[in-house]
């Protein structure tokens, strides 16, 4: 029987269980199971869920973007997206490396998430807005670039849903088995 872990990842901790000299907080030192490891990766400025598992093809079906399975991401950006900025989500943004799929995009009212540590700063002249975004690819900070791309830079990026899985019910830094 495969394992499968859902983390929530805090922010500031690297998606790997060592830290190479880096200093900065890792997956050891929040889940304590041998022989599990992570089903893709999130930024160390990134927080939300991440799968562990010990299944080599689980974790190549949830990693590998030829399997497209969808990733949601709760977002908050800087400014106010309008329409076009959307549409230029829902058709894909053009990025160093190419074409983006077309994303599911939308406007959200601020999710009612644990507060971030540190908070993102705050800036009284700038608005910022919170999107909902959903992609069946997974490339190098994809999403960041993807906001910038459209003018809206991300100030904080929340993975809530990979599949039919989520972080609901997970409390930052902490962890749940669950069948896979």
């Amino acid at each position: 029987m495969s394992r499968l872990i859902l983390f929530n990842k805090p922010w500031g901790v690297l998606s790997q269980f060592t830290d190479e000299g880096s200093g900065h907080p890792t997956l050891a030192d929040y889940i304590d199971v041998p022989g599990v490891y992570p089903a893709g990766r999130l930024d160390r400025d990134s927080e939300g869920l991440l799968l562990l598992t010990d299944d080599g093809r689980l974790q190549a079906r949830i990693a590998d973007p030829r399997h497209k399975m969808e990733k949601t991401y709760l977002v908050q950006v800087e400014g106010e997206p309008d329409a076009a900025a959307l549409d230029a989500l829902r058709r894909g943004v053009r990025l160093k490396d190419g074409m983006t799929r077309p994303a599911l995009a939308q406007r959200i009212d601020p999710p009612d998430l644990w507060p971030r540590d540190p908070p993102v700063r705050f800036r009284k002249s700038v608005p910022d807005r919170w999107i909902s975004l959903t992609i069946g690819e997974g490339r190098n900070r994809q999403v960041r670039r993807m906001t910038a791309a459209v003018g809206h830079p991300t100030l904080r990026l929340v993975r809530w849903r990979v599949g039919a899985w989520t972080c609901d019910g997970v409390a930052p830094g902490t962890w749940r088995d669950v069948t896979a």
